[in-house]
């Protein structure tokens, strides 16, 4: 169970370099990046469904014990000042991560049918 947490902070940051790199496409490359559209939508699909799997993994344990696991680190420290942040698993955390992922999915899939006409 703690390996599973370890690798906890793919949630938000696997499907993040799609929209970023849609966004720059559109910037620089407006047409050929709209003739990409579906290679686009399928890729972001595709990682949030990764993502939301790998949530579900994660909410089964913490369902079924009701556990919380939290994890800091400090990223600077001075005298007096120290700057940490991690991340904070518990039952709610996992439910929520598993209704985003799933209406995040429902979105997309949505918004790239609405368009094709």
């Amino acid at each position: 169970m703690e390996h599973t947490y370890q690798y906890a902070w793919i949630i938000p940051f696997l499907p993040l370099p799609i929209p970023m790199l849609l966004g720059v496409g559109l910037l620089l490359f407006p047409t050929a990046t709209k003739n990409l559209r579906r290679m686009w939508s399928f890729t972001s699909v595709l990682l949030l469904s990764i993502v939301m799997t790998f949530s579900v993994n994660l909410s089964i344990p913490q369902i079924n014990s009701s556990s919380i696991y939290q994890y800091v680190w400090s990223w600077t420290i001075n005298n007096d000042f120290s700057l940490e942040f991690g991340y904070l698993i518990d039952p709610l955390t996992s439910i929520m991560s598993i209704l985003i992922t799933t209406v995040g999915i429902m979105v997309l899939i949505y918004s790239d049918n609405i368009y094709v006409s």
